[in-house]
């Protein structure tokens, strides 16, 4: 398996049903091998009929956020022109579809001046509730002021107030005073009528501030219909001076009728989100933290009875943390998805006594299931992959074993050389049980280099889990033994297990490296313990930098991407506050000795493995500079180092040409140091 075959395989993406649960849609990303251009490509697919195969849509442009309304027509964003001297601008549309895959010609929903960037149908599909970047004074639908609030002039300046959230955030700076909110507009006759209703409410009016949905990565999941239409939930955060250092997401209710929503969580000063109403109205789930400040602590889940108020947490006895939600159709149970070891499984919630029961799915391990959509008949249609294939759409019957229902990339992937995958455990730090994994060619002959795969987050896992990022399977094609350890700090093992890593970055988790790198070599002799790199990002990229003045005689190379170098610049440099003021007990001013405990700058002269750096100057998150800073530490010292800078991405490398720039890179630099002189890659 090459860099090519990992960055043109297709892509699936979340599947949306019909309201009688006959019909998928689902797109496929396709990426041109010549040119890296990607192309989401729809399909049908019949879920009643044995065997059906899909049929590709043709809705006459590229459309994305593909919807089924309850008319069971299909609603769709495209940014086609109304007219021919429309301008092109995301609106939304709808066609109807038959079973056998012909589309309708498409009728247009919306006609707004301000471009929609999401959108979801109410249930008796008299309603659209749709979303963009408005400035919050605005009544309505977009107004002239939409993102100037920040340009004083008369030059291009932007000023800042010091009292008014983010000054950027994630890789976008921030507009004050606009923020992304969502109005709710009557439909007649499949048009979009009236002024619109702001959910949030008039300023000033007891409304949340900020963003719905929430930045960086909130989508669809952050808003939800009430199931007769007479509301919206929807999640929201405050854009004031605390939204830096502040994990307070709380979750609100529309009536619709212009008033100000009420903030159903308000008690809650953490993490409540994924707002999911029961189809018989009777209830509302959703997930919640219990400790503000902290982004990972353990997700439960609570129901909340709508007619009285009343509040039971469900899953406050289970030590894992769920991170999706959804009901049976009948409002029977709540299937959720959590980690679990090396695996994210399905759980079947019972909302009246609690219980909890993990459904087992697949044959062999259950792996990455995602995108869990219950169907009637006790049928749950999910998405799922692995460390050894991409996703693919499966379907359960009776909550049994799936039978898969696409063969997207499994033809191409069952082409490539095969790999093995083995778990394995051993005692880390303090004696606790701690897990890793071991991939390599399943044929290869000979022993192998070892990688040492190091998470980011900290809270994080390497699980059994298809990426398209840091993927084990690539990287052991090239003739590697990738083994990845969930150190203490990781999830999936229980709160107190992702708790530990709390003022003791560099403490634990080293340990637990050193350990599980010696356990990986005693069990499988084929590894070649005297051939090794280390590689990581973000806190794998801090790891790589600890390593270098903790470990600095054990390996080969390292490659460091968007790592921390130094917590004191890290720390007045990086945007979400919250983060490093719970890892270390406080800002840094407060615990200044523990940063400066854990701080690799502080053991540069220890330095001496060659280090390739790589970063993105529109990260952040780690801004670029900490990566400039470690490059210049390797050069003073003049051990053999490389900087690679991307200047169009953030944190992670997303663009297909930038990722194919990344891994010809670290395959080089691996190659360089691991294979014997004449066998390494040119």
């Amino acid at each position: 398996m090459s860099a090519q075959d990992l960055i043109t395989l297709p892509r699936l993406g979340a599947p949306t049903v019909s309201a009688d649960g006959r019909l998928a849609v689902y797109t496929v990303t396709d990426t041109d091998p010549a040119s890296y251009a990607r192309t989401g490509v729809p399909y049908l697919l019949d879920l009643t009929r044995e065997g059906a195969q899909p049929v590709r849509l043709d809705f006459g442009g590229p459309v994305s956020g593909l919807s089924f309304g309850p008319d069971g027509q299909l609603y769709f964003l495209s940014d086609r022109k109304p007219t021919a001297s429309g301008d092109e601008r995301a609106r939304v549309w709808r066609a109807s579809v038959t079973p056998a895959g012909r589309v309708g010609t498409p009728a247009q929903v919306s006609s707004f001046d301000t471009a929609v960037d999401g959108f979801a149908v109410s249930p008796k599909g008299d309603k659209l509730a749709v979303w963009a970047e408005v400035a919050r004074g605005c009544p309505q639908f977009g107004c002239e002021t939409d993102g100037t609030a920040h340009l004083t002039g008369p030059g291009d300046g932007r000023l800042y107030q010091g009292d008014e959230g983010f000054v950027r955030h994630w890789d976008s700076w921030e507009t004050p005073g606009t923020v992304s909110r969502v109005f709710v507009f009557d439909l007649a006759q499949g048009r979009t009528s009236g002024s619109g209703v702001a959910v949030d409410g008039p300023i000033g009016a007891g409304g949340p501030s900020g963003d719905t949905p929430t930045k960086p990565f909130g989508g669809s999941e952050d808003i939800a219909w009430a199931p007769d239409g007479s509301g919206l939930y929807f999640v929201a955060r405050e854009a004031d001076g605390a939204e830096p250092a502040s994990t307070n997401l709380d979750i609100w209710f529309s009536d619709l009728s212009g008033k100000p929503p009420v903030n159903l969580t308000a008690a809650n000063q953490a993490y409540d989100a994924l707002p999911t109403p029961s189809p018989n109205g009777q209830y509302l789930a959703y997930v919640a933290m219990a400790r503000p400040t902290y982004e990972a602590d353990r997700m439960v889940v609570m129901l909340r009875d709508v007619k009285t108020g009343v509040v039971t947490p469900l899953t406050q006895d289970f030590d894992r943390s769920f991170g999706t939600l959804a009901w049976t159709p009948d409002s029977r149970y709540l299937i959720a998805t959590a980690q679990d070891v090396l695996d994210t499984p399905a759980f079947r919630i019972d909302p009246q006594t609690g219980a909890i029961d993990k459904l087992d799915l697949m044959a062999g391990n259950e792996a990455h299931i995602a995108n869990v959509m219950p169907l009637v008949d006790d049928r749950l249609l999910f998405t799922r992959d692995s460390i050894a294939a991409p996703s693919e759409l499966y379907l359960s019957q009776g909550y049994g074993q799936a039978v898969p229902l696409t063969e997207i990339t499994t033809q191409r992937v069952a082409a490539l050389a095969p790999v093995e995958v083995e778990r394995f455990s051993f005692k880390g730090a303090n004696g606790d049980t701690v897990w890793g994994q071991i991939t390599k060619l399943a044929n290869q002959a000979g022993p192998m280099p070892a990688i040492l795969y190091v998470h980011g987050g900290p809270q994080g896992s390497f699980n059994d889990g298809w990426s398209t990022r840091w993927n084990p399977r690539v990287v052991a094609s090239q003739g590697y033994a990738v083994i990845s350890v969930d150190f203490h700090g990781s999830t999936g093992y229980g709160q107190a297990f992702t708790d530990s890593i709390r003022r003791d970055w560099g403490g634990k988790p080293l340990e637990d490296l050193q350990k599980g790198l010696a356990a990986a070599l005693e069990l499988d002799p084929q590894i070649d313990g005297t051939r090794a790199c280390a590689m990581g990002a973000s806190y794998g990229g801090y790891m790589m930098n600890w390593i270098a003045g903790q470990w600095s005689d054990r390996f080969d190379c390292l490659v460091q991407h968007d790592g921390l170098f130094d917590m004191r610049s890290f720390y007045y440099a990086t945007e979400e506050l919250w983060f490093p003021r719970w890892d270390f007990g406080g800002t840094y001013a407060e615990q200044s000795a523990l940063y400066e405990k854990w701080n690799p700058v502080n053991h540069v002269d220890k330095w001496q493995t060659p280090m390739l750096v790589i970063t993105g100057e529109k990260d952040f998150r780690v801004p670029y500079t900490q990566g400039i800073q470690s490059f210049t530490a390797l050069q003073e010292r003049n051990i053999p180092s490389q900087l690679l800078v991307f200047p169009n991405e953030n944190h992670w490398v997303l663009n297909a040409k930038n990722s194919r720039q990344w891994h010809d890179t670290v395959f080089a630099w691996l190659d360089r140091w691991l294979k014997p002189e004449g066998t390494a890659a040119e």
